[in-house]
């Protein structure tokens, strides 16, 4: 029997393969016609190094130069030796374009339309060659405004299985989408949706789970519970279900079915609003039970507004509870654009011209996607991907930055030194911020946006700040290569700043060490 292995790509993208038995994961994904990285085929050489999220696989013959067995017992894969043994979940560390695929476009029909209160629209779609659309439970798709050259993201709402696909939208006054679903929109139009993208997926149910959703963005949470009712688990199960106003809740037939269809499942629902109905009024922090939290050992999913995400992250880490995994999905924060809607990124033009920065907070997409918590190989993995990005846009850019760029490099550089005191971090979440501002300076120079995106998605701040979040050391020597890396940028030297990014990236990760705890 085959097995569905997901291919997860550093610009979002996710391709889902079939693997025959005694099939490796490479001659799959050449078969599907994607490209993965590749050189010896014969695990000797580590081109093909990945990451396994989730699943199991025979690893077959691989030598120390390819892959060590410390890195496997981590997760790590070759996938050109890797033969499956379940469904799994890889992460390669290239985009979509550099393997020759990208994002599958699929023609839609709108078979049902709803509306709940003012709040809230629903709707269901029709897919043409709906065998071809595979996507993980939590995963958005990009759907083209119908008469616009104008996109929207929204996470399914239906399981991977169901034969229509549906989704649960806001409805913003004003808005591209919003105004088509309430003015225009009819059952028989046509509408193209764009992907899968996102790393908010469900993975195996290994322990207890608390989901948590604020809004429409019970849409993903109703995807990932339909995969759980049609595989079944015996691990407890709770949701939190936040809304701002009594019209606001919608679903609660639809969570009530599933309370019948999983057994380990039970929910709540609250309302922010003080004069609601509601049994539950308040947040949705207020009603995170000891049990549901499981002194730690639990997999948080969370899908809601960005204030509902810092909330609850800054709640949990009050109250000192490290989960064992916390993935999210956020919208992107009004007021980002003109189009309450869409969190579509601010363009990076005036930003190189005048030699100034962004942060990934101001600049996000429409579908935020990530995972808040990190295990030690999380950390590990990403900071040596962060420096292959790093090299590669070094190449790129040596001896072309300008006078001024150099100097806003070197400001940068400065600014770091403000949040540290000698092998000290004074203040983790400044610490975070200015770090990232640092790192991210070259990739919004390049104007590359595929080495963006991929530098982004990486989510280190995130790992930096959690980890360090009551403090802590740090390997001295991360502060001055940031200075010695400007250096090289000053001289066009191309060999000092290979040398000072392989150090820095070492020295980061002895950082990380002592503070990132191992997976369990």
């Amino acid at each position: 029997m085959s097995n569905d292995v997901a291919i997860s790509f550093e610009d979002g993208v996710t391709k889902i393969i079939k693997v025959n038995p005694y099939e490796t994961v490479m001659e799959a994904a050449f078969k599907a016609r994607i490209n993965l990285p590749s050189d010896c085929r014969d695990g000797a050489c580590g081109t093909c190094k990945s990451f396994c999220t989730s699943g199991e696989f025979e690893p077959g013959d691989f030598i120390d130069d390819a892959m060590t067995e410390d890195e496997l017992d981590e997760g790590y894969v070759l996938t050109c030796q890797a033969t499956p043994e379940s469904d799994m979940v890889i992460d390669v560390p290239t985009t979509s374009d550099i393997a020759k695929t990208s994002a599958a476009e699929f023609d839609t029909e709108i078979v049902d339309l709803q509306f709940h209160a003012d709040s809230t629209v629903s709707f269901t779609l029709s897919v043409d060659e709906r065998d071809d659309l595979a996507y993980l439970p939590g995963q958005y798709m990009n759907l083209q405004v119908p008469g616009t050259d104008q996109a929207r993201s929204y996470s399914f709402s239906s399981g991977p299985k169901v034969e229509n696909t549906s989704f649960m939208v806001r409805n913003t006054p004003g808005g591209a989408m919003s105004t088509f679903l309430t003015e225009r929109a009819a059952v028989g139009d046509k509408l193209t949706m764009t992907g899968p993208f996102g790393t908010f997926f469900l993975r195996p149910p290994k322990r207890r789970m608390l989901l948590l959703a604020g809004g429409t963005g019970l849409a993903p949470i109703l995807s990932i519970l339909e995969k759980i009712a049609e595989d079944g688990t015996d691990q407890p199960i709770h949701l939190v279900y936040g809304v701002t106003n009594d019209s606001d809740l919608v679903g609660l037939d639809l969570l009530e079915e599933y309370t019948k269809r999983i057994e380990t499942f039970s929910y709540s629902h609250c309302v922010s609003n003080p004069e609601s109905t509601a049994e539950q009024k308040g947040y949705v922090t207020q009603f995170l039970d000891d049990e549901h939290l499981a002194d730690g050992d639990v997999d948080i999913y969370l899908c809601g507004p960005p204030p509902m995400v810092d909330a609850v992250s800054k709640w949990l880490g009050d109250e000192a509870i490290t989960p064992a995994n916390f993935y999210y999905e956020r919208f992107a924060p009004k007021g980002s654009t003109d189009d309450d809607e869409s969190g579509a990124p601010i363009s990076t033009e005036t930003i190189k011209e005048s030699g100034d920065t962004i942060s990934a907070g101001e600049a996000v997409s429409t579908m935020e996607t990530g995972r808040l918590s990190f295990t030690h190989q999380d950390s590990m993995a990403h900071l040596e991907a962060r420096t292959g990005l790093e090299l590669a846009v070094t190449e790129l850019l040596m001896g072309r930055l300008s006078d001024k760029q150099l100097e806003q490099f070197r400001r940068l550089a400065q600014n770091v030194s403000t949040a540290l005191k000698g092998d000290e971090i004074v203040d983790a979440e400044e610490f975070g911020k200015l770090n990232e501002e640092f790192h991210e300076y070259l990739f919004i120079l390049s104007d590359n946006p595929a080495f963006l995106e991929s530098f982004r998605r990486l989510q280190v701040q995130s790992q930096i700040v959690e980890a360090l979040r009551n403090g802590g050391w740090i390997a001295p020597e991360v502060d001055t290569e940031h200075f010695e890396l400007v250096d090289a940028f000053e001289n066009e030297d191309i060999e000092a700043a290979r040398r000072v990014l392989r150090a820095h990236s070492e020295h980061s990760r002895a950082t990380m060490s002592t503070v990132v705890p191992h997976a369990s």
